[in-house]
């Protein structure tokens, strides 16, 4: 069976973290060593630490949210959470997982996608809840203040995306896509201080 455009776009994305992941892990090794060796630590030494740890964070993050999830791939709560709290540090943004035992990759996928969704609602900072009830996945942003793209929410009900999306929110594209995949539909519901996808 030939690929399609969206398993290309996995592999893609699973190529370019798998080969990000050993240069970034050699530079945290060498600041590692250096900070070993008796030297007192240097504030340029600390920023570039703290710059390699996020940008592993983020490829953790980015490896399964844009990568291949093949079916009988599972991931344990202890490693969504340790991966979701390294996003995390330093930013305005709390995500609280609450969902337990291991899940398959694919609802993980799909739930990184939806988080992402969620953050370009919290410019101002906020919190992000991952549940499921009764099977039906909920993850909820919640903050005093939303920044609200109506055509990008409209886009994920809708399914469809339209041309001129811009890269940072192509999220908006993914999820409905993995979704489909899955047999589920995003629905969305926005009040005065939240935002909520379910499916």
């Amino acid at each position: 069976m030939p690929y399609t455009p969206t398993d290309l776009s996995e592999l893609l994305g699973s190529r370019i973290c798998h080969d990000l992941i050993s240069p970034l892990g050699a530079i945290s090794n060498g600041i590692e060593l250096l900070t070993m060796s008796g030297q007192p630590v240097s504030p340029e030494i600390e920023l570039i630490a703290e710059s390699i740890a996020n940008a592993n964070a983020r490829v953790r993050f980015f490896r399964i949210a844009f990568g291949v999830a093949p079916d009988g791939h599972f991931i344990g709560k202890k490693e969504v959470v340790s991966i979701l709290e390294d996003v995390c540090r330093g930013s305005k943004i709390d995500i609280r997982w609450e969902v337990e035992g291991k899940l398959g990759r694919s609802d993980v996928k799909a739930a990184y996608l939806a988080i992402q969704c969620l953050e370009t609602a919290l410019s101002y900072g906020g919190e992000i809840t991952v549940s499921v009830i009764s099977n039906v996945w909920q993850i909820q942003a919640k903050a005093e203040k939303l920044k609200i793209d109506v055509a990008l929410w409209e886009q994920l009900k809708s399914g469809i995306a339209s041309n001129g999306l811009a890269p940072a929110h192509i999220q908006f594209a993914l999820l409905p896509a993995e979704l489909s995949r899955q047999g589920r539909r995003p629905e969305t519901m926005v009040t005065a201080d939240t935002v909520t996808i379910r499916y």
